[in-house]
């Protein structure tokens, strides 16, 4: 069965801990996002990952198959990995609830180029317009101790 937001439960928005919030918005760590196809079937990529103090942030390009997967279906899920200590996890299941295009976009790429790669993002790895996927977390799993 397909996705329909009519017969969707009831959301339950939940806020970051600051453990978490940092967790998702500072080093190294790649997440695995999960977005699904029209069939229900799941795709996962490794992706870079960032976070505000409300959203789980993934900078994407509007020709993905994620991005066009987001659209049709708005539910994902991040987990994203300790680099240090892959016990070490963050697993945020939610929906793409807004995105960001633009200079926006833009300006947040080279500032996750720079954090994962010390350089801003290269010009011609540019296919299509960016777009920042912002998610809302409906459910939050930690092992972070």
């Amino acid at each position: 069965m397909l996705w329909d937001p009519l017969l969707s439960h009831d959301r339950i928005n939940v806020t970051f801990e600051p453990a978490v919030q940092t967790f998702l918005s500072t080093g190294r760590n790649f997440a695995a996002f999960t977005t699904l196809f029209g069939d229900g079937t799941p795709q996962t990529q490794v992706m870079w990952v960032d976070a505000d103090d409300d959203h789980v942030l993934i900078n994407t390009e509007v020709h993905r198959a994620k991005y066009r997967n987001v659209e049709g279906d708005p539910r994902v899920t991040v987990c994203v990995i300790d680099v240090e200590n892959p016990y070490r996890f963050v697993e945020v299941r939610g929906r793409v609830t807004s995105e960001v295009r633009g200079e926006a976009a833009r300006a947040h790429i080279d500032t996750l180029a720079h954090r994962y790669f010390d350089r801003p993002y290269r010009e011609s790895d540019i296919q299509s317009e960016r777009v920042v996927l912002r998610i809302t977390p409906e459910r939050v799993v930690t092992r972070l101790g």
